[in-house]
């Protein structure tokens, strides 16, 4: 899975990407270059499940972000955005602070007019790809359509209509078989967006149902505190839980639709990431294919268990291990264990 960061220039998105990241974005980059980098995501169940079982090793959870070019606002070509096109998620930076030193594009800083600029080009690029795609099928018509060209069609026209209203397509309510003719288009307002306002420390505090706050300015400082005990501290005095980098971490994990599931042991305690809704063999196929071709059954500690009984053989002791089959649906905090013969 993959996530664009989109922004205006001195939104604070190369920030973002190198403090989500830790990889420096080098000077020596093209302006139509994006570059890639993972973020691990901070997970206190694996924290958790390590202080228990003591492992030679930890491996979180990861997204990947991709830094995609500037707004290029003075080209007729929405280039910029094409590598945002092969990937799952959408996240756009919108600034929010206040600072003198820092220039804005527009002269003045207005996240919702940045906010509303930034969704109007998403959809004006779409509606471009779209158009250009019905001029094709209507030439390539004239030698009559096969039943998925007029399928396609039916839905680009669709696609259309929404587009010149303003309206976002994951918004239409496509069915499956018309997702499936316009898919490899890469549609952007077809994928689930993410909005993230750079605030200044005074809004880190608030929080809305549209978008996550983030202060680089403030990411930056934390990340110089080495003591844990002091970051939290730190944190607690700005009014929030947790830092921004890893709420938009977060954040970006479930506008995907996924989640963790945990395997441990001695040599390494580990989450997995697979999406809401999966059952365990394809769990078992994301620690190994084998595992997932041979699935015979799989072995589920809960989290909540292992905290209050604190090892698996006193979970076990408790009747509390449970044996599940092919049907099952993993669920959140589940510690797997899987038996499959190949």
């Amino acid at each position: 899975m993959k996530i664009s960061i989109l922004g205006l220039a001195s939104s604070g998105k190369k920030t973002l990407f190198s403090l989500l990241t830790q990889r420096s974005v080098p000077e020596g980059l093209k302006p139509d270059e994006p570059i890639e980098g993972c973020a691990m995501i901070k997970d206190e169940k694996v924290d958790v499940i390590a202080k228990f079982v003591q492992p030679a090793k930890i491996t979180y959870a990861e997204n990947r972000f991709v830094l995609c070019p500037d707004v290029n606002s003075d080209s007729n070509s929405r280039g910029w955005l094409d590598p945002a096109r092969k990937c799952d998620l959408t996240c756009v930076l919108v600034r929010e602070f206040y600072d003198e030193n820092v220039y804005h594009p527009a002269g003045v800083v207005d996240a919702e007019r940045d906010r509303q600029y930034m969704e109007a080009e998403i959809l004006l690029a779409d509606l471009e790809l779209v158009e250009k795609r019905l001029d094709r099928l209507g030439k390539e018509k004239r030698a009559g359509q096969t039943p998925m060209q007029i399928l396609e069609e039916k839905t680009l026209r669709k696609c259309t209509e929404a587009l010149e209203n303003e309206k976002r397509l994951s918004e239409l309510g496509l069915e499956t078989h018309e997702l499936d003719t316009v898919r490899s288009l890469g549609l952007l307002s077809l994928k689930p967006i993410l909005w993230v306002r750079n605030v200044d420390e005074k809004s880190l505090g608030e929080n809305t149902s549209k978008d996550v706050p983030v202060s680089c300015k403030i990411e930056r400082e934390i990340m110089e505190i080495a003591n844990a005990a002091e970051r939290t501290e730190y944190l607690a005095e700005l009014g929030v839980n947790a830092s921004g980098i890893d709420r938009v971490n977060k954040a970006a994990y479930d506008a995907l639709g996924l989640m963790s599931f945990y395997t441990m042991g001695k040599d390494e305690v580990r989450a997995w990431t697979i999406r809401k809704g999966s059952t365990a063999p394809i769990a078992a196929g994301k620690v190994h294919s084998d595992m997932e071709r041979g699935f015979i059954r799989v072995e589920i500690i809960k989290y909540d268990d292992l905290v209050t009984y604190g090892s698996e053989t006193a979970i076990k002791q408790h009747g509390k291990t449970l044996l599940k089959g092919k049907d099952y649906i993993i669920e959140d905090g589940d510690i797997c264990s899987f038996l499959f013969n190949v």
